[in-house]
């Protein structure tokens, strides 16, 4: 294979590859990786690593193709293994992009992350959810720092509370509505302790089997569905009826 990057059918030019580089020990070593590759790999989308590298190789320099001395490694890495020193290199090393391809990224990065706080979020006085827009401004506002190691639907929770603590704009989590049926007997003994984790009750039935409708903050669910299912060895259940509670038909929760 030599020092030349090749796909099955063509020769890839260098525009096409991300070069992944780690200075170590004083030493430069790169590798070269298919674009988008490098971000989805460090998140844990990827988990092939053939499917993340142009070729299975470590350069000093990708570009003139010159490929590292094995003795080279060793010294650096203290293991001559190609395998452990490429994930080492894809672990700690930087992405070499263009200015504006940086400044692409960042922008696809931003957008993505206000959609999905956009998708999640409403404004708590009105229950109407805020533009894309909005939030991309409100992140402005906060002087947010997109991190390009991690996914969208993480930073988004990061979003959200800066938002928040910044009184930026008016935020919160968008509630759910769900639906609570368990044994009377059980209901009898356990009802307060589920309300104090539920935000308002649309509605409540008593008979053989105790049912609740109600609106609860998203990170109330697991703790619920917790509760209901020791304390009546399995016979509950919390169903979800609507994972997004707006004033806005057709809304959906991501």
């Amino acid at each position: 294979m030599g020092g030349k990057i090749m796909q099955p059918s063509k020769k890839i030019r260098l525009t096409n590859v991300a070069i992944v580089r780690l200075r170590q020990s004083g030493m430069r070593f790169e590798i070269a990786c298919y674009k988008n590759k490098v971000t989805e790999w460090r998140m844990g989308v990827e988990k092939d690593i053939d499917e993340v590298l142009q070729i299975h190789q470590v350069y000093v320099n990708v570009s003139k193709g010159q490929v590292a001395k094995t003795e080279d490694l060793e010294k650096c890495f203290s293991t001559d293994n190609i395998d452990e020193v490429l994930k080492i290199i894809l672990k700690k090393g930087e992405q070499q992009v263009s200015d504006k391809e940086r400044q692409h990224q960042q922008h696809n990065m931003l957008r993505d992350i206000a959609t999905v706080v956009a998708d999640m979020c409403v404004n708590p006085s009105t229950q109407q959810p805020h533009t894309v827009t909005m939030i991309e401004k409100a992140m402005s506002d906060i002087h947010f720092s997109v991190n390009h190691n991690r996914s969208a639907k993480q930073q988004a929770l990061d979003v959200i509370r800066q938002i928040q603590e910044h009184n930026t704009l008016p935020i919160s989590r968008a509630q759910m509505r769900i639906r609570i049926v368990m044994p009377a007997k059980d209901a009898k003994r356990i009802r307060d302790r589920v309300m104090e984790l539920v935000a308002s009750v649309e509605d409540e039935e008593r008979g053989e089997m105790y049912e609740l409708v109600c609106l609860i903050d998203p990170g109330q669910y697991r703790v619920l569905g917790d509760l209901i299912s020791s304390e009546t060895k399995g016979t509950g259940e919390v169903v979800i009826l609507s994972l997004k509670n707006t004033n806005e038909e057709g809304s959906t929760f991501m």
